[in-house]
C-alpha cells in the first residue's frame, strides 16, 4: 500500500548560502517538489547564486529579507558550512523563528541545527544533529538524541546525509497532516 504524497498547495522554503552540503539542499528540494510542494530557494541576500562545498551552484528565488513567513508552510535548513553564514543574518533568523512561532514545520539536517540555535527555537525541544554541533544544541536547551530523524511537534531534525530519506519522509508526513 502506498501513501499519497500530494503536497499541492504547500509552500516550502529551502535556505541557501555559500558552501551548502549538496545532498542536504538538493535531496529535500527535489523530493518535496516531486511530492507536489512549491519549493522556493531562499538565500541570505548576499548573492543570487551560491556554490556548494564542491562547487555546485544553486540560484535563489528570493532572500530572507524579502519574504514573509506567512507565505510558507515549512522551512528546510540544509547543512554543510552554509549554516555558519546563514546564522549571521538577522533576516534569516527572524524568518526561521517566525515560521517556528506560527507552529509551521522547521526542519534542519546536519549543521543546519546551528541556525536553530541562533534562532532560539530549541529550548525544551528534543532534537538531533551532526555530532560536531551536539554541544551547541544541548547548550541551547535541547534534549539531544542520536537518531536518524527526530520530530518534536513542528520541529524535525536529522544528523547526516544518509538520514535524508527518513528526514524527507517525516517532512512530507508533517506537511500532509498540517
Amino acid at each position: 500500500m502506498t501513501m499519497s504524497t500530494d503536497l499541492s498547495g504547500r509552500k516550502v522554503a529551502v535556505l541557501a548560502e555559500s558552501y551548502y552540503q549538496e545532498l542536504e539542499l538538493w535531496y529535500p528540494l527535489l523530493r518535496l517538489r516531486e511530492a507536489g510542494a512549491q519549493v522556493s530557494v531562499v538565500g541570505s541576500g548576499t548573492a543570487q547564486v551560491y556554490k556548494s562545498q564542491h562547487g555546485y551552484e544553486v540560484t535563489v528565488d528570493t532572500s530572507a529579507d524579502k519574504v514573509s513567513s506567512d507565505l510558507f508552510d515549512a522551512v528546510v535548513v540544509p547543512g554543510g558550512w552554509a549554516p555558519d553564514y546563514l546564522r549571521r543574518h538577522e533576516s534569516v533568523l527572524k524568518f526561521v523563528k517566525d515560521i517556528f512561532d506560527q507552529n509551521k514545520i522547521v526542519a534542519a539536517v546536519c549543521h543546519g541545527g546551528s541556525v536553530l540555535v541562533s534562532a532560539k527555537v530549541l529550548k525544551g525541544r528534543t532534537a538531533t544533529c551532526v555530532k560536531a554541533i551536539k554541544d551547541d544544541v544541548i547548550n541551547a536547551g535541547a534534549n539531544y538524541v542520536d537518531k536518524e530523524v527526530v520530530r518534536d511537534g513542528n520541529l524535525i531534525t536529522s544528523r547526516i546525509p544518509s538520514d535524508l530519506p527518513a528526514f524527507c519522509k517525516e517532512i512530507i508526513n508533517a506537511l500532509q497532516t498540517k
